[in-house]
């Protein structure tokens, strides 16, 4: 139904006196938001807004402009988690060299009308790799909350469709909505679809997508940032390298990173003066950052429940052990 018909349509259903059909009203109006038509939307919603204004109905339920998130046409799934300022992480222990890169990114997105009076571009897109538990989606949350800017998650495995051609349709989708309005847009694990196009057998569909994926990033042009994150680098399109403006690895955590981390999430206990932490940090060395939290939460669990109020460096002992299900080298 084209655009001049259906406004007709909607017209004549909002006018009815008993207000019966504005339910099918407001349907319309979120199905065509959720096809991405936005304006046409806009133009439906406020027909039956004046419809409502001018008595012609007694009830209407206005569909808020954010409530409607893009979703599948065929399944429903919604692609996208938004998260907002008071809801991101952004306490991070890395090593001074990546801790660095960091703070450069921020800078720039923070300095980016100055930079422009120079012709220069600030970094707009970045790729975090490394792997597993290292801190990539933290280090995106981090970067959204020290510019100001919600977070706008994408559920890269949702995106993939059996429908002939929908998931480039969908990848297009998420881009739209980024466009709407200042954020950060992360891509977790792009290694999903991001394969390289001459390694994959499905040869029709992941190419398409990683053409649709490449296309879409360089015409990157939205108010806001973008960040990918990967755990395996050798995974991705070499293509798609091109397109970041920064790519830094995200390392586990040094020594000093894995004593930084336990006084951080230790910092609201009673510690023993005893504890050996140069000992626990050859003991966790090569473990991931998150590793090293969730064995530093379990000792403080340990001791909330028991008798003691101190924790002692047995207690973190004993937490690596029951993480790693075997003895710790205790020096």
């Amino acid at each position: 139904m084209n655009a001049a018909l259906l406004k007709r349509c909607v017209r004549a259903m909002s006018e009815t006196s008993d207000g019966s059909l504005t339910p099918l009203c407001n349907k319309i109006v979120e199905d065509e938001q959720r096809k991405g038509h936005n304006k046409l939307a806009k133009q439906l919603e406020s027909i039956v807004s004046r419809a409502k204004n001018n008595g012609k109905i007694k009830t209407m339920r206005t569909v808020p402009r954010r409530a409607i998130q893009p979703s599948s046409q065929k399944s429903g799934v919604l692609f996208i988690t938004r998260m907002e300022q008071n809801q991101l992480r952004h306490e991070m222990v890395l090593d001074e060299a990546v801790e660095q890169r960091f703070l450069r990114v921020e800078k720039e997105y923070l300095a980016r009308e100055r930079l422009a009076k120079y012709g220069l571009q600030h970094a707009r897109k970045v790729l975090l790799f490394g792997p597993p538990g290292c801190g990539k989606t933290l280090g995106a949350e981090r970067l959204a909350w020290s510019i100001g800017l919600p977070l706008l998650k994408v559920k890269l495995d949702t995106l993939i469709s059996s429908y002939f051609g929908e998931s480039a349709t969908n990848l297009r989708t998420v881009f739209e909505e980024a466009h709407k309005e200042p954020c950060l847009l992360f891509l977790d694990e792009c290694d999903f679809i991001a394969k390289r196009r001459d390694g994959s057998r499905d040869v029709g569909e992941v190419s398409r997508i990683v053409n649709t994926l490449l296309q879409l990033m360089e015409e990157y042009d939205a108010p806001g940032m973008l960040v990918a994150a990967t755990n395996l680098d050798e995974l991705l399109d070499p293509a798609l390298f091109r397109r970041f403006d920064d790519v830094f690895e995200i390392h586990p955590p040094g020594r000093p990173e894995i004593i930084r981390l336990l006084k951080m999430t230790l910092s609201a206990m009673k510690l023993d003066s005893h504890i050996c932490w140069s000992t626990l940090a050859d003991n966790l060395f090569g473990s991931s950052a998150a590793m090293v939290v969730k064995i530093a939460q379990s000792a403080a669990k340990e001791v909330v429940l028991g008798a003691d109020s101190t924790l002692c460096h047995e207690d973190l002992e004993r937490a690596i052990t029951r993480a790693y299900k075997q003895p710790s080298k205790q020096g």
